[in-house]
C-alpha cells in the first residue's frame, strides 16, 4: 500500500478508500502509529475541523431486557448488579438532560432498555422530547429505544427528535455468535426506517468481542452502506455476568487502527469514542481525538466513565473548541469552580448534620457497598495481580438520587 498520507490524499480527492486499505491500516504495526494517526488526522480536520462534538447519554429505563445481546449488561439472564429501573418521568428526564447541557453537549441521547417501544412508549418519550425542546430548542435530541415499528420514527420525527440510534453493532457474519433473539438484517431495518422518516441515522459498533480484522472491515461498510451519519465506536466492556465477562483482546494501539480504519472508510461522518474507551485507549485517549470528533461525556448506560472534568481537559489541551460553546476553556474553568463548590459546600454540611443524627445530601457519594451488600469497587479498579481492569457499574445519575458525572 502507498503511504497513509498518499491515501489520505486520494481520499480526499474524492477516491473512497478500499477494504484492501482499511486491512492494511489495520494489521499495520505500532511503530506506524503516529504516521496513520496524522494522516487519518487530515481527513478529520478536512471536514470537521478541530471541534469536538459533546454527547450526553440519559438512560430512561435500564435493565430487564427480553434480548440476549452477549455483550449487554441488561441482557436477558444477566446477572450484573446493574442498576434497574422503569422510565424516569418526564421532569427528571428533563432535568437529567439540563447536566449534559451544561456540561457542553449540544446533543443529548434518550435511551431506553427493550426490544422496542409501545406506541404509548413512543408518546412517552415524544413528551419528553417537547420538555426538553421547549427550554432549550437548538440541543439536538437522539432517541434510542430499540426496533421501530411502521409509523413510530415518524412520530418520533414529529416531537422533534433529530436522530436515531441504532448500531449494528458487529458484522453480519458474526452477529448470530452474539445474539440470538434477533438478527442483523432487524437492525438494518430500523435503521432503514429511521432514515425513511427524516431522522438522521446514528448507528456504529462495538469491538473486541472476539472479531477479526476482516470482519470489523465488514462491519465498517455496512454503515456505510446504512448511511450512518454519526458512528459510535464502543469497545467492549466486558461485564460481569454476561457471556463475554473477562473477555480483553484489544489494545490502546489496535483500538486507534480501528478507528483510524473508520475515518478512511468513513471520512465524512461524525466519529465518536463512546463506551469502554477508558478501559480500553487508555492514556491513549487525548490522541483518538485526532481521528474522533466526537464523544459521550462522562458516564455510560450502566458503567462510569471517566470525570467530565477529564473529558473537557481532554479537550482543552489537545487544542480543540467544543461544538456549540464559544470556549472550551471557559467552559471546563467554570464546571471545575461549580463541582468545587458542590464539594465545599457538602463538606460544610457534613459536621452539622452528624450532629444531629442524619446524613448528609451527599452522604451516599461515600458509601462502601453496592445495594446488594457487595463491596463498592473503585472506579477502573483492577483484579487481584491479573492486570485486567474491571468496569465500574453507575451508581449515581439517572434513576437515583445523585448528581450525574456531567
Amino acid at each position: 500500500m502507498d503511504s497513509y498520507q498518499t491515501l489520505a490524499e486520494r481520499v480526499l480527492g474524492g477516491a473512497p478508500a478500499s477494504a484492501s486499505a482499511a486491512h492494511a491500516i489495520l494489521s499495520s504495526p505500532d511503530e506506524e502509529l503516529l504516521d496513520l494517526v496524522a494522516a487519518a488526522s487530515r481527513l478529520r480536520r478536512e471536514h470537521f475541523g478541530n471541534r469536538v462534538k459533546v454527547n450526553y447519554l440519559v438512560n430512561l429505563k435500564s435493565g430487564l431486557c427480553p434480548e440476549d445481546c452477549g455483550y449487554c449488561s441488561q441482557r436477558l439472564g444477566s446477572d450484573t448488579d446493574i442498576l434497574k429501573y422503569s422510565w424516569l418521568p418526564k421532569d427528571e428526564a428533563k432535568r437529567q438532560a439540563e447536566f449534559g447541557l451544561a456540561g457542553g453537549a449540544s446533543r443529548v441521547c434518550l435511551v431506553a432498555s427493550g426490544r422496542g417501544p409501545s406506541n404509548r412508549d413512543v408518546e412517552r418519550v415524544s413528551g419528553m422530547v417537547e420538555e426538553i425542546k421547549s427550554s432549550t430548542p437548538d440541543v439536538e435530541v437522539c432517541a434510542c429505544l430499540g426496533f421501530l415499528k411502521d409509523g413510530q420514527a415518524q412520530r418520533l420525527k414529529d416531537a422533534g427528535v433529530d436522530a436515531y440510534n441504532h448500531n449494528l453493532n458487529t458484522a453480519e457474519s458474526l452477529y448470530p455468535e452474539i445474539c440470538s433473539t434477533h438478527t442483523f438484517a432487524d437492525r438494518v431495518d430500523t435503521v432503514d426506517k429511521a432514515r425513511g422518516a427524516g431522522l438522521s441515522p446514528c448507528s456504529g459498533l462495538i469491538v473486541g468481542m472476539g472479531e477479526t480484522n476482516e470482519q470489523i472491515i465488514e462491519a465498517i461498510e455496512a454503515l456505510r452502506a446504512v448511511d450512518s451519519d454519526s458512528i459510535p465506536v464502543n469497545f467492549l466492556i466486558p461485564f460481569d455476568g454476561t457471556p463475554l465477562e473477562g473477555t480483553w483482546t484489544l489494545t490502546p494501539q489496535h483500538c486507534l487502527r480501528i478507528l483510524c480504519a473508520v475515518r478512511f472508510l468513513c471520512p465524512d461522518r461524525e466519529l465518536r469514542i463512546a463506551g469502554g474507551r477508558e478501559l480500553h485507549l487508555r492514556s491513549l485517549q487525548p490522541m483518538s481525538l485526532h481521528v474522533a470528533n466526537s464523544l459521550f461525556l462522562g458516564d455510560y448506560l450502566t458503567s462510569e466513565g471517566q470525570a467530565a472534568e477529564e473529558d473537557l481537559d481532554m479537550i482543552v489541551d489537545g487544542g480543540f473548541e467544543i461544538v456549540g460553546a464559544e470556549s472550551a476553556e471557559r467552559l471546563r474553568d467554570e464546571l471545575k469552580s461549580h463541582r468545587a463548590a458542590h464539594q465545599a459546600a457538602f463538606a460544610e454540611a457534613a459536621p452539622s448534620e452528624a450532629k444531629s443524627g442524619g446524613a448528609p445530601a451527599g452522604a451516599a457519594m461515600t458509601m462502601s457497598t453496592l445495594p446488594c451488600g457487595k463491596p463498592l469497587p473503585t472506579a477502573g479498579h483492577e483484579a487481584g495481580d491479573s492486570g485486567v481492569t474491571i468496569p465500574t457499574i453507575r451508581r449515581r445519575g439517572a434513576g437515583t438520587e445523585l448528581t450525574p458525572n456531567a
